[in-house]
């Protein structure tokens, strides 16, 4: 079996490195391929990845190229954690919108729409490539706006699955605070990409007994202030959000917030030059305990999951993933992406029922799919009317003066990444 990393060179590729080590009797991998345009970094990651392997007593071969070609050349998957004009694109993203009073992030709002334009035309064509040399390979995208990105995918013909370490993060801090397994909790989870909620907590399967009251109850206050939210939220919503819907339900507070503090992009990248360093020392030959705070905690195993389950049809029987919607979200087009239960095996996800969900919840996500599709016309065909469009159907900016100068804004900053700019 022959995997490739697309952006390889990522300070978060240790964590994944570690997750195929320890579960390769799940995903028996003999080829794996990092690929990156950082030479350098390619050479810090690509030496402990083969350290990591070798420490746990993996065969498999890895091995690192800046040819994306040759990188995909007769892979049966790629896995795609790409970050188009790197931290310092990042950076921007979370700090000009905060000049219109608007949240700065990376993955929603206008910083999100920034991404979504500067990502989606490279992975289109790195999906391109792929499917030229190997038709049959799944992509598995992890790259934000993952909504967005594994929609632009599938929308183009290919075989995409999408994947967000959000779910598989409640599931882990659940049965911690439950004293069971992980494999024992299953989510009612329900949404888009980053606007997702946890409707029920089922023990032992999707048929099993729903304690999300009981979480609440006894542990209402640890939960609520792992999301920065108030106590009461969750008793009023009787689910648990994700922590990206914070930027929705406190927008004005979280906007105070990052206007007195520096940007999450830059503690990263602070972050990303200790973790370089780390990797050189040859003596390394596991994950640094920092990699831990630069985000992407469980991505290893999900993704090990995911691509067991669509290579080999092992790995769990259901899984969080970002696909089609078909019907699954009835106020929902066909086509739009949705983030939900699936059972998951080598035909791809077939997502699991949904119970009617509440306006509260509905319109939101109706709102947002409404976004992504503009926002992807934007990313597709250019131009600053679509660009201008998105931002203001955003539930986060919707007003006329604020999209205008945003729209400006967006294309000053990210020209260089944008053909039709």
């Amino acid at each position: 079996m022959k995997l490739t990393v697309v952006g390889g060179g990522s300070t978060y590729t240790p964590e994944l490195i570690d997750g195929f080590a320890r579960l390769r009797d799940t995903l028996p991998i003999e080829d794996l391929v990092l690929v990156d345009p950082s030479a350098k970094r390619l050479d810090l990651v690509g030496g402990l990845a083969r350290r990591i392997f070798s420490k746990q007593h993996h065969d498999g071969r890895i091995t690192t190229t800046s040819d994306l070609d040759a990188a995909v050349d007769g892979a049966d998957a790629v896995l795609l954690q790409l970050r188009v004009g790197g931290q310092a694109a990042r950076e921007q993203d979370e700090t000009w919108p905060l000049e219109c009073g608007c949240v700065g992030q990376e993955t929603t709002g206008a910083g999100g729409l920034a991404k979504a334009l500067r990502t989606v035309p490279v992975v289109l064509d790195i999906a391109e490539r792929v499917r030229r040399t190997n038709p049959d390979a799944w992509l598995i995208d992890f790259t934000n706006p993952v909504g967005i990105v594994t929609r632009a995918l599938l929308q183009a013909g290919h075989k995409a699955v999408g994947l967000c370490n959000v779910a598989i993060g409640f599931q882990r801090k659940f049965a911690a605070l439950l004293d069971v397994a992980p494999a024992e909790i299953h989510l009612d989870h329900v949404g888009l990409n980053h606007l997702t909620w946890e409707t029920a907590v089922r023990l032992g399967g999707p048929e099993g007994r729903d304690v999300l009251p009981d979480l609440l109850t006894h542990h209402g206050e640890a939960i609520a202030a792992d999301l920065h939210l108030p106590r009461p939220l969750l008793t009023h919503l009787g689910t648990v959000p994700s922590y990206y819907l914070r930027y929705f339900y406190a927008h004005d507070e979280v906007v105070r917030e990052l206007r007195t503090k520096p940007s999450r992009a830059a503690e990263v990248a602070a972050m990303e030059a200790q973790l370089l360093s780390l990797y050189a020392d040859p003596a390394l030959d596991e994950k640094p305990e920092l990699l831990a705070k630069r985000g992407g905690a469980y991505y290893s195993e999900a993704a090990v999951d995911l691509a067991a389950a669509l290579l080999t049809g092992a790995g769990s029987p259901y899984q969080v993933v970002n696909t089609r919607n078909n019907g699954t979200l009835p106020f929902l087009p066909d086509d739009a992406v949705i983030e939900v239960q699936a059972a998951v095996g080598q035909k791809g996800p077939t997502p699991l029922p949904v119970a009617p969900l509440d306006p509260l919840y509905a319109g939101l996500i109706a709102n947002v799919t409404a976004y992504e599709d503009l926002a992807l016309e934007a990313a597709l065909h250019g131009g600053r009317n679509r660009v201008f469009k998105a931002l203001l159907a955003h539930p986060l900016i919707g007003q006329y003066e604020y999209a205008d100068h945003l729209t400006d804004r967006l294309i000053a900053h990210n020209r260089e990444h944008l053909a039709w700019a």
